[in-house]
């Protein structure tokens, strides 16, 4: 191979590694909080709905600012002529209409409206409430990606403890077949290995598609392909750890930390507003204006003038009564709103005192669980030593294997309840 081939195969090979090492994503939860923030859809709709608001904002500053507007003309008549009669008895004159060409420049400034003022307040209040629209999506898509990071860690563990389960038992059963086969083991025994070795590879399938159907829901909130591999480097231990429950269940709760109440109380801000506009169509608005207007093309008789400035003030002065039915509509909605407030401030405290229970007991059936783990693993391995002595028969290991699988299964639900319930409190005390 010639030199310039050997250094196209090595970036050829580089670019391959980089390729493959793309197709998979090693994260923890940290990170994967992190990486959908940066590429979820809807929390990229919300970054996009404040944006929206903020040229919104610039509208309406620009509505009070001045307007600049120029406009050209051409006019000609083709050839046409005014018949004018100047006296009785006369022959008519005919004057011919000479084509006319214009330029005009007008500047328009808002000088006063109570309407501009409030409009612009309330653009300012539609933005900082789509900040907290969005604070309240990304809080939300880190709750759902903290939530399936932790149903793809445990169905992952409960993956592996059916696999070392039929791994068990596959070795019972092909233990005992000789046993059959000489005699020495009823055949009755090995029938009911089988029965239940097939149950436990069927669980195990039902347990693999769980597992990939978490691992779907966790690459849709990422915000990454459906073909990446996903690694999670956090084991269930850690997780477990890592989660001070105490601190759930003492640290109290504010509702100023909760960005739903935050919200309501951003849309109470706007729903005043609604009703200062209402009042402000009371008010009379004050415009003046510039004009320049330049002939290209005069006709033989033009008095309009080159400059012109001028005032506009419109006054309103009587609506059969529709201005003070839009006031009174205003304050009702406004009502509506404060018992709105009242009925989320109840809502939130309940939900809290409910969250806090299931925390807690959530808490106590995991270490109910914990601890019946223990005790089915030591009555497993006792078993199992007997049976390797031949002491005990098939039948009796296999009720101790499954009363240890159930322990197994209820020790994962526990945990996986247990974090569920911590990230639930969390997400509602804004310290997710």
């Amino acid at each position: 191979m010639s030199r310039k081939q050997i250094i196209l195969f090595v970036l050829a090979s580089f670019l391959l590694q980089g390729a493959k090492a793309q197709d998979k994503l090693s994260i923890d939860l940290n990170e994967a909080k992190q990486h959908a923030l940066q590429f979820n859809k809807n929390i990229q709709n919300s970054a996009l709905s404040v944006q929206l608001s903020q040229e919104q904002l610039k509208q309406a500053i620009a509505a009070g600012l001045p307007q600049v507007d120029a406009t050209a003309d051409y006019n000609n008549a083709l050839g046409a002529e005014i018949s004018i009669q100047f006296a009785e008895g006369q022959p008519a004159s005919q004057i011919p209409i000479d084509p006319t060409s214009s330029f005009n420049l007008t500047v328009g400034q808002l000088l006063f409206s109570a309407n501009y003022w409030v409009g612009v307040q309330t653009a300012k209040l539609y933005q900082e409430l789509s900040e907290k629209s969005q604070t309240k999506t990304e809080r939300d898509v880190i709750s759902q990606v903290v939530e399936s990071y932790y149903l793809v860690i445990v169905s992952g563990e409960a993956l592996e403890i059916l696999q070392e389960n039929v791994n068990n038992l596959q070795a019972v059963y092909e233990k005992t077949a000789p046993l059959v086969e000489f005699g020495m083991t009823e055949k009755v025994e090995l029938d009911q290995l089988s029965v239940q070795l097939n149950s436990l590879k069927n669980a195990m399938k039902s347990a693999a598609r769980q597992h990939v159907m978490a691992q779907n829901m966790l690459r849709l909130q990422l915000g990454v392909e459906a073909d990446m591999e996903l690694e999670l480097t956090e084991e269930l231990d850690e997780l477990l750890s890592g989660e001070d429950f105490d601190q759930g269940l003492t640290g109290g709760f504010d509702l100023a930390q909760n960005i739903d109440f935050q919200l309501m109380e951003a849309q109470g801000k706007v729903q005043e507003k609604q009703v200062d506009m209402q009042k402000a169509n009371y008010l009379p608005s004050l415009s003046s204006y510039y004009s320049f207007n330049h002939k290209i093309l005069k006709p033989a008789f033009d008095m309009a003038p080159t400059h012109m400035v001028g005032l506009q003030m419109n006054i309103p002065i009587f609506s059969s009564g529709e201005r003070r039915a839009k006031v009174r509509a205003a304050k009702i909605d406004m009502e509506t709103y404060r018992n709105e407030q009242a009925l989320l401030e109840d809502q939130l405290s309940i939900q809290y005192k409910q969250l806090s229970f299931d925390l807690k007991s959530a808490l106590e059936n995991f270490i109910n669980q914990q601890n019946n783990i223990e005790v089915s693993r030591a009555v497993y391995k006792n078993l199992k030593q007997k049976y390797d002595q031949g002491m005990i028969s098939s039948l009796e290991l296999t009720s101790a294997d499954n009363n240890y699988l159930k322990a197994e299964s209820d020790f994962l639900q526990a945990a996986l309840e247990l974090l569920q319930a911590q990230n639930q409190l969390n997400t509602l005390t804004g310290k997710l």
